[in-house]
């Protein structure tokens, strides 16, 4: 029985003895390629396998003390930026949708007529009164000569006038005396006749003399008569020359009027500058007809020119005239111009367009509004020389001091609330006691 067993384990150690070296080769052949990738990596790498790993950076003191340095420099830096921003830096309004502007002035020409000259270029600066353009003067001088002769004309008239009124005058005095004579023959008549009638009838005196008396009694009372006609015809007549006279100066004054005017638009041919500045968009040309009011170029002052921002609204509430503001133009790069708020619109940007918005109708989108807010610029002569209408700048305004202001009105806000609750309490007191029964009741 043993040696059964014996002989069974020896061949079973023969069978594995067998099968065993086989797969020892492939563990070796297996180990030998992994050992010959890791060394062509290190070769490829340039390493030995046999370098210590580097220490890692942060354990360097000298690193970790610069990383603290450098931190607490950030924090310190951070906390002041903060502190800054929460006593003065959240009051100051920002906005770069700000332009320059000029309240320039459209040169035209009051009379009609062909260009005859164009004295000044495009960007050319000017004074006031500086010549511009001239207009061919000479339909305005000849209506100008017209306007003369009709107030020569009416002059003559007026003298025409004034002699007939005299010699009428003369008339007036010849009739009055003629009715004044007729006024005495009249009389001395009627004298004749009541003096002749008593003797007549008493004999003394035929009734034939006192028809002769009565006769000329008569003719002298007509012509008494035609004496005060003659008398008024002449006062008419003195009075039509007048009235002639009249119409002769108010022609007089018409045609003065008239060559005042054409005397002014002859001055005008001659178109001058208004205000002083620089021409820009200039349009006219030599041998051109302008009409009245045509444009004729521009002038822009230059050294009036003011800064119009649109700032959001809910940028205004602490806004006020007076406040100072910062201003960096694009054209100078680098440099800060101070200005000072001087007005704010009446009413936002989309009130005053062409087509104001009808929020009532239709689907609502709340857009935040602009408010233009015009700034003036304080620049010097330097600066001013670069500043044109149109440029663009970014522009910063500082409501710290409207600050106190609002906490002001918010506590008069509050105290007037306070007094309508008082207010409110006492009138419930008063109440509940006139409502509540007295004794005995």
């Amino acid at each position: 029985m043993a040696e059964d067993q014996d002989q069974d384990t020896a061949s079973n150690n023969t069978k594995s003895g067998d099968r065993d070296p086989p797969a020892r080769e492939d563990d070796s052949s297996s180990s030998q390629k992994g050992q010959d990738e890791q060394d062509g990596k290190k070769d490829q790498d340039g390493k030995g396998g046999d370098e210590p790993a580097k220490p890692s950076p942060l354990k360097n003191p000298k690193v970790r003390i610069g990383l603290a340095v450098v931190g607490l420099i950030l924090l310190v830096v951070g906390t002041l930026w903060f502190i800054h921003y929460w006593r003065h830096g959240r009051f100051v309004q920002k906005t770069n949708d700000a332009y320059l502007q000029a309240d320039q002035v459209a040169i035209s020409s009051k009379v009609p007529g062909y260009v005859e000259e164009v004295y000044v270029s495009d960007n050319q600066t000017v004074d006031v009164g500086t010549p511009l353009v001239r207009i061919d003067p000479r339909d305005t001088r000849a209506r100008a000569e017209q306007a003369q002769a009709q107030v020569d004309q009416g002059l003559a008239s007026m003298a025409q006038a004034d002699a007939q009124i005299a010699q009428q005058r003369s008339q007036v005095a010849v009739a009055d005396a003629q009715l004044q004579g007729a006024v005495s023959n009249l009389k001395h008549a009627q004298e004749e006749v009541d003096r002749y009638r008593p003797l007549v009838a008493e004999g003394a005196h035929s009734a034939e003399q006192l028809d002769r008396l009565l006769q000329t009694r008569d003719q002298a009372a007509s012509q008494l008569a035609a004496s005060r006609a003659q008398r008024e015809s002449a006062l008419r007549q003195d009075g039509t020359l007048r009235a002639q006279r009249q119409v002769a100066a108010a022609q007089v004054e018409q045609a003065r009027a008239q060559q005042r005017q054409t005397e002014s638009d002859l001055a005008s041919t001659i178109v001058r500058s208004s205000i002083a500045g620089r021409v820009g968009d200039r349009t006219v040309r030599v041998g051109q007809y302008v009409q009245p009011a045509t444009r004729l170029m521009s002038v822009v002052p230059i050294d009036q020119l003011y800064l119009v921002a649109n700032f959001k609204e809910t940028q205004i509430g602490l806004m006020r005239i007076g406040q100072s503001a910062d201003i960096q133009v694009d054209a100078l790069p680098g440099s800060v111009l101070h200005g000072e708020v001087q007005s704010f619109s009446p009413g936002t940007g989309a009130q005053f367009a062409l087509l104001p918005p009808q929020n009532a109708t239709g689907n609502f989108t709340k857009v935040v509004q602009r408010v233009p807010v015009r700034i003036q610029i304080d620049a010097g002569p330097e600066a001013r020389r670069v500043l044109l209408a149109g440029l663009s700048a970014t522009v910063e305004v500082d409501t710290l001091g409207a600050k106190k202001q609002r906490e002001r009105a918010e506590d008069e806000s509050d105290d007037s609330k306070d007094r309508r609750k008082d207010t409110h309490e006492q009138d419930v007191e008063r109440d509940r006691r006139t409502q509540q029964p007295g004794p005995g009741k």
